[in-house]
């Protein structure tokens, strides 16, 4: 069974996943669900102002000390993917596998900002601009999004190789916001690359809210040879590939069966029954500017 490390991305927390998580639970495996530090709703504003994303790779990295974790599978949503890519670099051959899900996948040196369009940048600097250190989620989304460490999406990434190591490195391309993604080149870069596997999902960005299940479809699939490109038909529908030696595989159907009851959901089990590595709250903060929808 494996282990499944979810990291969400800008201004969520672990709820963003709560779709998902009992999915993967049923099926066997352990799931740990982050919110990062600076995304609590009781973190303070200098805990804020300091996060960057060494601090969250950091809060990975914790996790695979105190959960005694050596091969686990990094899922990095958005933003996430530059927290799994700096964990994973400094992990120590603790992980087997990343996923990064509609995720920036950085080359050393690169940033959120430098990764992105000029379209969330000009987001980001108008939602620090009340602040100067927290990027406000935009209006009419989940209210339990949480103001965002700027100095998270500045700060360039170190990597020293090992993150090229990782055995299963993957990459989620949701084509259901093709307008306003920033991740239309960072697929062909990928899909050009044997050491990589690129999926295509026909969802927006949030697209473990829209369609959980072929997110853990995914997530569960067999192994799949290196430069290998799926794509999902919906939950009810074939995986076909594009290239690579298998004509098809239908979605889930390598996922183990539940084989036992794993009671309430932690979302449901309220701040008295919550597991201390995956909390599902968040809060109310302030809302501002305007983000692509896809983000909400």
């Amino acid at each position: 069974m494996a282990t499944f490390i979810l990291v969400p991305g800008a201004w969520h927390g672990a709820w963003a996943f709560e779709a998902v998580v009992p999915l993967l639970e049923r099926a066997g495996h352990t799931v740990h669900a982050l919110t990062l530090t600076g995304l609590w709703p009781e973190d303070d504003d200098a805990t804020v102002a300091t996060a960057n994303l060494d601090t969250h790779a950091d809060d990975v990295l914790r996790l695979l000390d105190r959960a005694h974790i050596t091969e686990a599978t990094l899922v990095g949503h958005s933003y996430g993917g530059m927290v799994i890519a700096a964990a994973a670099d400094r992990a120590g051959g603790r992980v087997a596998r990343l996923v990064h899900l509609d995720a920036y996948v950085p080359r050393d040196g690169e940033s959120c900002w430098s990764s992105t369009s000029e379209g969330y940048r000009e987001a980001f600097v108008a939602g620090a601009a009340g602040t100067g250190y927290a990027v406000q989620p935009s209006t009419g989304g989940d209210p339990r999004r949480r103001p965002h460490p700027l100095a998270s999406l500045l700060q360039g990434i170190r990597l020293t190789g090992a993150f090229a190591q990782v055995p299963r490195r993957e990459f989620v391309y949701c084509s259901g916001w093709e307008d306003r993604t920033p991740f239309a080149d960072l697929r062909t870069r990928l899909r050009a690359d044997p050491e990589w596997q690129v999926h295509d999902l026909p969802t927006v960005h949030n697209a473990m809210r829209e369609d959980p299940e072929a997110v853990a479809a995914l997530l569960l699939g067999d192994e799949q040879r290196p430069g290998a490109a799926w794509v999902f038909h919906g939950v009810a529908g074939l995986v076909s590939e594009h290239r690579g030696p298998r004509a098809g595989l239908a979605l889930g159907a390598s996922a183990p069966p539940p084989t036992r009851d794993l009671g309430p959901h932690p979302a449901a089990l309220g701040p008295t029954g919550r597991r201390p590595d995956a909390i599902y709250h968040g809060g109310r903060g302030p809302e501002r500017p305007h983000l692509p929808t896809a983000e909400r």
